[in-house]
C-alpha cells in the first residue's frame, strides 16, 4: 500500500520523492475537483435547456475596508505563513507527518507576523484606490454555475463533518479512547453522514440563492457516483481499513483473467497499520494482514464507476426533473447494501440481528429513490394532462 502519494509515485517509478501529500487526502481532493467540475458542466447545460434561472444581487461598491475585514485578512495571511514558512524549514518534519505538523503549534511567529501585515495593508491600499464619497449599490446577475465551487466547498466542509460524526457514532469506543485523534483524523469518514451532512447544506445555500433543487439534485447525481468511486480508490491505495472480510473461498475457474489481488488481498504497508510485521520490513508501515481479505474498495470503484456511466449516458434523455437523483439513489443504496455482506464493519445490535449502519441507511435510500421516482413522474403526467384538458376546453363568451 501507499500510505503517501510520493510512495506511490516511488513505486512506480523507482523515484525517491518524499511529498506531503497523503494518498487518501489526495483522492479525496480530486473527487471533489473532478466533481466539481462536473456540476459545473451540468448547471451551465440546465441553464441553457432554462430549468434553472440566474438571479440578480446588489453589490456595494466604492467602500472602504471594514475593520472586520483587516482583521480577518490578517488571521488567515498570518496563519498561513506561520505555517508555510515553518513547513519549509522542517520539511522533513512536515512531510513525514504532515497531519501532526499542520495541528501542532509549529511555526514562524516573525514570518506570518510580517506577511499578515504586508498583506493587509495592500489590501487597505487597494480599497482605498477605489473608494467613493458615496458607495453605490449595483445589481449585478448570478449564474448558477458561477457559484460551483461555493457550493462544492460547502458540500466538502459539511461533507467532511457529517462523515466524522457519522464515524465517531459508528466507532464510539475508538473516540471515546482517542477523541482528539479520532476527530482529527483524515481518515475514518462515513459516507452517508457525509451525504446526509452536505445535502442539507447545499439545500439551504442554493435555496437561499434561488437555485431549485430537482435540477441541481439531477446535476449531482453523476458528479456523487464519480466522487464515490475516486474516493474509494483512496482507501484502496492508502490501505485505510476500508476492506472485506476475509476471503477463504477458492477463485472460481471463470475468474482466471482476473488478478489474484482482486480476488484476495492482505493490504501490504497499510496506513493504518493492521496485521502482523513484514518480514525484513523497516520503518513506519510495516505491517499487513495475516489472511486475505475481499478488496471491496475496489468492486465499489467499479460499480460507482459504471453507475456513473449509466447516469451521463441518460441524463438527457429524463426531461422530469428530479428523477435522475432518484435513479442515483436506488442505485447507490443498492450497490451499498450489498457490498456490506462481504465488508468489514461495526455492527449495532437491533432485535438480536447485527447490522451495519449502512445496512440500515441503503434501505432508505432505496425506497425514497423508488417512491421519488413515482410521484415525480406521476405529478409530471398530471400536469401534462392537466395543461391538455386546459387547451381543448372552450373558451368562454
Amino acid at each position: 500500500m501507499y500510505p503517501k502519494l510520493s510512495d506511490l509515485i516511488n513505486g512506480v517509478f523507482g523515484t525517491h520523492l518524499n511529498l506531503p501529500i497523503m494518498s487518501y487526502g489526495f483522492f479525496v481532493a480530486l473527487a471533489f475537483l473532478v466533481g466539481a467540475w462536473l456540476l459545473y458542466v451540468e448547471l451551465k447545460r440546465k441553464e441553457k435547456q432554462g430549468l434553472i434561472h440566474p438571479t440578480t444581487k446588489k453589490v456595494s461598491l466604492g467602500k472602504p475596508a471594514s475593520m472586520l475585514e483587516l482583521l480577518f485578512n490578517f488571521v488567515v495571511v498570518f496563519i498561513l505563513a506561520y505555517k508555510i514558512a515553518a513547513a519549509f524549514t522542517d520539511y522533513d518534519n512536515f512531510a513525514n507527518n504532515p497531519q501532526e505538523f499542520l495541528f501542532s503549534t509549529e511555526g514562524s511567529f516573525w514570518v506570518g507576523l510580517i506577511a499578515a501585515l504586508a498583506y493587509t495593508i495592500y489590501f487597505w491600499y487597494s480599497k482605498e484606490k477605489t473608494k467613493l464619497d458615496k458607495p453605490i449599490l449595483k445589481n449585478v446577475t448570478v449564474h448558477a454555475y458561477e457559484q460551483t465551487w461555493t457550493i462544492a466547498f460547502i458540500a466538502a466542509v459539511f461533507g467532511i463533518i457529517g462523515a466524522k460524526i457519522f464515524d465517531q457514532l459508528e466507532n464510539w469506543h475508538s473516540f471515546v479512547a482517542d477523541p482528539w485523534g479520532s476527530l482529527f483524523s483524515f481518515s475514518g469518514l462515513t459516507f452517508y453522514g457525509g451525504l446526509i451532512f452536505a445535502a442539507i447544506a447545499v439545500i439551504w445555500y442554493t435555496g437561499k440563492h434561488k437555485i431549485p433543487w430537482k435540477p441541481l439534485s439531477d446535476s449531482f447525481a453523476p458528479v456523487l457516483a464519480l466522487g464515490y468511486g475516486i474516493g474509494r480508490m483512496g482507501c484502496q491505495v492508502a490501505g485505510d481499513g476500508d476492506w472485506g472480510i476475509v476471503n477463504t473461498f477458492t477463485k472460481p475457474h471463470w475468474l482466471n483473467f482476473m488478478p489474484d489481488w482482486l480476488w484476495s488481498y492482505n493490504y501490504p504497508h497499510n496506513i493504518i497499520n493492521e496485521g502482523v510485521r513484514i518480514p525484513g520490513c523497516m520503518g513506519e508501515h510495516c505491517m499487513q494482514l495475516p489472511q486475505g481479505v475481499f478488496p471491496t474498495p475496489v468492486y465499489e470503484t467499479l460499480m460507482m464507476v459504471v453507475v456513473f456511466i449509466v447516469l451521463w449516458s441518460i441524463r438527457k434523455r429524463i426531461k422530469i426533473p428530479g428523477v435522475l437523483f432518484s435513479i442515483y439513489l436506488i442505485f447507490n443504496g443498492v450497490e451499498r447494501f450489498f457490498i456490506e455482506h462481504i465488508r468489514v464493519d461495526n455492527t449495532y445490535d437491533i432485535f438480536n440481528h447485527k447490522v451495519t449502519q449502512a445496512e440500515l441507511i441503503s434501505p432508505v435510500l432505496v425506497l425514497i429513490g423508488i417512491v421519488g421516482w413515482y410521484l415525480l413522474v406521476k405529478r409530471a403526467k398530471q400536469g401534462r394532462g392537466n395543461s391538455s384538458s386546459t387547451s381543448e376546453s372552450p373558451t368562454p363568451e
